[in-house]
């Protein structure tokens, strides 16, 4: 009997829910990588970058070619950069629903829950729409970006 979709759907994205998975990912979307290379940008030591690795090779998300004694990765499939792209849209529209939900609530004022409401939340730095927009930027008419 096969396995259903799903299980293997959830098998692919819990490979994906690691946060060193995903920036080793994002590099190798700009272009392929040294593992040199990705330790200076990932900022974790080298076995750590090394076992990450290879659950992206095992999973067949990178493939790796020897140089000499420098190994680069490169992503086994561009869909996967896609994957990211999308994610990350997804992400600045939640983040962007956050942040007006918690205007709403600041507006609302003490109606309702006796807790304080005083840490925004905001889009981290790195995440932007397709018009570099930050989530909860203003347009130069007023509106959302």
């Amino acid at each position: 009997m096969s396995t259903p979709l799903y299980r293997l759907k959830a098998e692919f994205f819990k490979t994906l829910g690691h946060p060193v998975r995903i920036r080793v990912l994002e590099l190798l979307s700009e272009r392929d990588h040294a593992v040199s290379e990705m330790l200076n940008e990932v900022g974790v030591e080298a076995a750590h970058l090394s076992q990450q690795l290879a659950v992206l090779r095992r999973a067949g998300l990178v493939t790796a070619r020897r140089e000499g004694s420098t190994v680069h990765y490169t992503l086994a499939d561009p869909g996967v950069a896609e994957l990211l792209r999308v994610a990350r849209t997804i992400l600045t529209g939640v983040l962007a629903g956050q942040a007006e939900l918690l205007a709403d609530l600041r507006a609302a004022g003490g109606s309702g829950d006796d807790a304080p409401v005083d840490a925004p939340v905001e889009a981290p730095d790195d995440v932007a729409d397709e018009a570099g927009n930050k989530a909860g930027d203003k347009n130069d008419d007023g509106s959302g970006g």
